[in-house]
């Protein structure tokens, strides 16, 4: 079936998120200064970040790409059976929305919406899609949903299916979690939530995950300085920093964090810290879950009829779950 390209829908793209610079210095400078330095694993997505990342889901160590993407391939018509049809699919940290775009013949979306932190990086993947998709209606939402989620009201109303691939959940503390499903619940209008979940699973598999033999994650971990370096005007040397990942059984989460190889004096306008052999900036968590103890975090969430489908391994696990 060919198209009028003059006919053709052309997507829609809102900027919600304004960077301030001001505000983006005040909150790197706190994170250096407090008791136990640490930076929000947000700064470590600039343009070469974002490419170090994609590198890194190809790696053999990475399994949670590859295996997310086995279980949305083999279950999609039982994933979709349990979502509601014609909603509107809202994609949170779409990237360049290859993931939701593989659901669109099995979801039957009414509309598409892409939401990132900047619709600069959607641009170019949603015009890409409007051609493949000549007839679905589009739209980019530059927002950052790190600390509250509210969709703008061009979003529509209706219900929606709130995607939130990759195991980004486990970026937040169980607390934040909570908040965060909360607010995807009342963001989905009466719809459902699908999300995908990292599981525990042995040590000897998680921390190669976050620290690979070829030294990508280290590379990509490192970057995150020479971000700060950018947007702080420190003067960090990524020569005297080294990366670090381990799994803390205790809170079930994977801790990366760089640390000094030797003493060091890191300044930037307005404040300086010396950084002691050891000491160690920590730059991201990433929470593990088993399946019953998510399920009982998204019914704390009110969401109900949760299903689940899992990879052969049990290392990874797709949940859907109704707004109550």
């Amino acid at each position: 079936m060919s198209v009028d390209s003059s006919h053709q829908r052309q997507p829609g793209l809102i900027q919600i998120y304004r960077p301030d610079a001001a505000a983006v210095r005040a909150e790197l400078a706190a994170g250096l200064l407090g008791p136990a330095a640490r930076i929000a694993p947000k700064y470590l997505y600039d343009a070469l970040g974002s490419r170090l990342f994609a590198a890194i889901t190809e790696l053999a160590e990475y399994y949670p790409t590859r295996t997310e993407a086995e279980i949305l391939a083999r279950h999609a018509t039982d994933i979709a059976s349990a979502l509601p049809t014609g909603a509107t699919l809202v994609d949170l940290g779409a990237g360049n929305c290859e993931k939701a775009a593989r659901l669109f013949d099995y979801l039957k979306p009414a509309r598409y919406v892409a939401v990132d932190i900047s619709v600069d990086f959607l641009h170019q993947a949603l015009h890409c899609l409007q051609r493949e998709h000549p007839l679905l209606e589009l739209l980019g939402v530059g927002l950052d949903f790190s600390t509250q989620l509210v969709l703008p009201p061009q979003v529509g109303t209706g219900p929606r299916v709130v995607f939130y691939p990759g195991s980004s959940i486990g970026n937040f503390t169980p607390a934040e979690a909570l908040a965060f499903l909360r607010q995807a619940r009342e963001v989905s209008q009466g719809g459902a939530l699908l999300i995908g979940v990292d599981l525990v699973k042995p040590v000897s598999v998680l921390e190669p995950a976050y620290d690979d033999a070829l030294g990508v994650t280290a590379a990509f971990n490192r970057n995150m300085l020479l971000h700060l370096n950018g947007l702080l005007g420190s003067n960090f040397d990524i020569a005297h920093w080294r990366h670090r990942a381990r799994f803390d059984t205790e809170q079930s989460r994977i801790e990366m964090y760089l640390d000094a190889m030797q003493d060091q004096l890191v300044q930037w306008p307005g404040g300086e810290r010396l950084f002691r052999r050891g000491e160690a900036i920590h730059t991201e968590n990433s929470y593990k879950y088993s399946v019953p103890g998510f399920e009982a975090l998204l019914s704390e969430a009110g969401f109900a009829q949760i299903r689940c489908w899992t990879d052969r391994q049990n290392w990874f696990a797709v949940f859907t779950a109704q707004a109550a």
